[in-house]
């Protein structure tokens, strides 16, 4: 890393020449190969929505999230509808291109557009998603839209340092592990320890070409197994 040094000859960080804010996430459609990225709409989403997390055997998805699990249609159908109207977190529906239908949520959230930092979260996906291209796809779709079309610097992903799969699922797609902050939040009436961890401007070509790589139909066998994963793309 080059040291830069003021008149004093204390090191400063380096100079982000031509620096302005960046604009705030807005009501896009995120168009994929296997899925489509668009703002969340209780009216046209929940009721898929519910029916795909209904498909899990019990209410384990929901541990670690803030909300839920919610007993029937009606409770989450009200949830949706909040979140729809927030603009922080600004939520996000996933929805099967095959199907046309809504199988999970993710949401870009605490959006910096001063420092060009936003985070990557309240991620719902269920049964219906999860392991499948879709998955990874709606990740891929919504950093592109961050990193290429908004320009921001730093794309973060956190979450309860217990929750094993969530720093699982962050540093297979690309994120670096920064630490934990200890206390950080109380939910569900219990103590959380956050873990960090982020994707840079700087990183984002590479981790953009091995998601295309990953993403492209000659990667996929008869069965729809991958053939390369996406950390040997990485690599």
């Amino acid at each position: 890393m080059t040291t830069h040094t003021n008149e004093y000859g204390q090191p400063i960080g380096a100079p982000v020449p031509g620096w302005s804010p960046r604009p705030l996430p807005g009501a896009v459609k995120l168009e994929g190969t296997y899925c489509r990225v668009e703002p969340l709409d209780a009216q046209r989403h929940a009721h898929d929505l519910f029916a795909a997390y209904r498909t899990a055997p019990d209410g384990r998805d929901w541990t670690y999230m803030g909300v839920g699990p919610f007993d029937n249609e009606a409770a989450y159908q009200q949830h949706a509808e909040a979140a729809a109207r927030s603009t922080d977190p600004r939520h996000y529906a996933v929805i099967d291109r095959k199907t046309g239908k809504a199988v999970g949520t993710l949401a870009l959230m605490r959006i910096d557009p001063a420092h060009g930092i936003i985070e990557v979260g309240h991620v719902t996906f269920s049964p219906l998603l999860k392991r499948t291209p879709i998955s990874t796809e709606a990740q891929f779709l919504l950093m592109s839209y961050v990193f290429d079309e908004l320009g921001y610097r730093r794309y973060e992903w956190k979450c309860d340092s217990l929750n094993a799969p969530s720093r699982a699922a962050a540093q297979r797609l690309g994120f670096t592990f920064e630490g934990i902050f200890r206390q950080a939040l109380v939910y569900k009436g219990r103590t959380r320890d956050t873990a960090w961890f982020s994707i840079l401007d700087s990183e984002w070509p590479m981790q953009k070409q091995a998601f295309k790589a990953w993403l492209a139909a000659d990667n996929f066998d008869e069965q729809g197994k991958q053939r390369m994963s996406l950390d040997q793309m990485r690599r």
